[in-house]
């Protein structure tokens, strides 16, 4: 890359109007000095919110006197020449599809809390965005293909490995943001008593903490944490063990919250290491599916809630437009936000700053029993050379099988979309680890193919 761009870095943000990273990256791209020089470039279909996002991010730069140029295009094409780095962060209709996704997957017997990236739900939101995704990677071949491409749409796996086998002539990654670092490890600094509060974590605490986490992005385990070469993990489960509750504290709300540290903990108690992402985790195991004879100390799962979802959004708007409107001030844009995993991410690798990253990615070895092409949520160096995963060790059997048959869920995914291929669609819904019946797969298929028929391309319906 041209050191004049390294100055002046070009950040365009696909799907600004995704409320859950468009309003960070804003505060990312205003706070940084590495950035806030730059341009940022938002793009999205829906043109009045992308005229809200491109305003609320002139008005932010404007109160914190930076350079910041901020470009707004329903038309992508029109942004993306000069792009350094392009974030992937669209959702077309998400709640009301994946409402949909959960609804007829419930009627089958299969229960999903978030319905984004495992069963049913993780499936058809694939093919829903992967088509879409694919087609902007064509026009980043095309104008500005020395770009680093981030998704950060789940199923993040899914997508991650297309872009890796489908446009391998792009540099690409792709994102979660449940392991944003240095928040994670501070979190179970505190869960380990080395810390009373994550403000505490400091560089010296950071260097002693020997902390590994790998896997599938949402089916993540923390397979080794030692403090100054002491085993902390018991004493983090022991913690998990005393807040369980009926809900968990970790800032989420409804179905995706319930139950998790109680769930974290029996999951421990069985396999010995602690799932880093329970939240979805309890998702790819069957165990809370309701289908045991007996019943569970821990109750079922709950669905995915689209109303309370759709209320959650419209909260989110009238911030924004609160912010527009000056019912609130801009001045406290900045104390109201905070960075975002991709453009901290980006930050690093414009700054080249040296820190460690959560990435899916190939794991080339990091988890040294799995394949060097298995493509894993790994802590990695990143900079503008590219992504390198720091050595993990093994994963445990039991847990490695497990992940094994996600994997392979993901990958005839993949296959099934870009193949246009009803064959493999029905063989990814029947590998997958929330499937239980031929006929039951057969039906969710067709319910989901005529439900969704507004949002999926026409060749899956030339038989029709």
């Amino acid at each position: 890359m041209k050191g004049s761009n390294m100055q002046h870095p070009k950040v365009v943000v696909i799907g600004a109007g995704s409320l859950f990273f468009g309003r960070q990256s804003i505060w990312q791209m205003v706070h940084s000095p590495y950035l806030n020089q730059g341009t940022l470039a938002l793009v999205d279909t829906d043109e009045e919110r992308l005229t809200k996002m491109v305003a609320l991010a002139e008005m932010v730069a404007r109160e914190n006197h930076v350079s910041l140029k901020v470009e707004g295009s329903v038309d992508r094409r029109q942004v993306l020449p000069g792009a350094d780095f392009v974030v992937l962060s669209f959702a077309e209709q998400s709640v009301k599809y994946r409402g949909i996704d959960c609804q007829v997957s419930l009627k089958y017997g299969i229960r999903m809390c978030s319905g984004d990236t495992i069963g049913p739900g993780g499936i058809f939101r694939a093919m829903r965005e992967l088509p879409v995704i694919m087609e902007c990677a064509k026009d980043i071949e095309e104008l500005c293909p020395d770009a680093w491409v981030i998704n950060y749409i789940n199923p993040s796996t899914v997508h991650g490995i297309a872009l890796h086998h489908y446009a391998p002539k792009l540099k690409t990654f792709a994102l979660c943001d449940s392991h944003h670092m240095p928040h994670k490890k501070a979190y179970y600094a505190v869960r380990a008593g080395i810390i009373g509060d994550k403000s505490e974590f400091t560089n010296e605490i950071d260097r002693n903490f020997d902390f590994r986490i790998a896997g599938v992005n949402h089916f993540t385990w923390l397979l080794k944490a030692e403090y100054e070469e002491k085993n902390v993990m018991p004493t983090i489960a022991e913690a998990m063990r005393k807040m369980a509750g009926d809900e968990n504290n970790g800032g989420d709300r409804g179905a995706k919250a319930i139950f998790n540290d109680a769930i974290t903990y029996e999951l421990y108690d069985i396999f010995g290491i602690i799932p880093t992402c329970t939240a979805h985790t309890k998702e790819y195991v069957r165990y809370w599916q309701g289908l045991g004879n007996t019943a569970d100390a821990i109750p079922p799962l709950s669905i995915w809630e689209t109303e309370d979802r759709y209320e959650r959004h419209d909260e989110m708007w009238h911030q924004v437009d609160d912010f527009l409107a000056g019912n609130l001030p801009i001045a406290d844009y900045m104390s109201t936000f905070g960075p975002d995993h991709a453009t901290d991410i980006i930050e690093n690798m414009v700054g080249n700053l040296g820190k460690t990253f959560f990435i899916n990615t190939l794991n080339r070895g990091a988890v040294t029993n799995m394949n060097e092409d298995s493509f894993l949520e790994l802590l990695c160096e990143v900079d503008m050379n590219g992504v390198k995963p720091i050595p993990v060790g093994e994963m445990p059997r039991g847990i490695r099988g497990m992940q094994e048959l996600v994997l392979d869920t993901h990958e005839l995914t993949v296959e099934a979309v870009i193949e246009q291929s009803y064959e493999k669609l029905r063989r990814a819904m029947l590998t997958d680890p929330l499937v239980n019946s031929i006929s039951d797969a057969d039906k969710i298929i067709n319910e989901l193919l005529e439900l969704e028929r507004e949002m999926i391309p026409d060749i899956w319906y030339r038989h029709v």
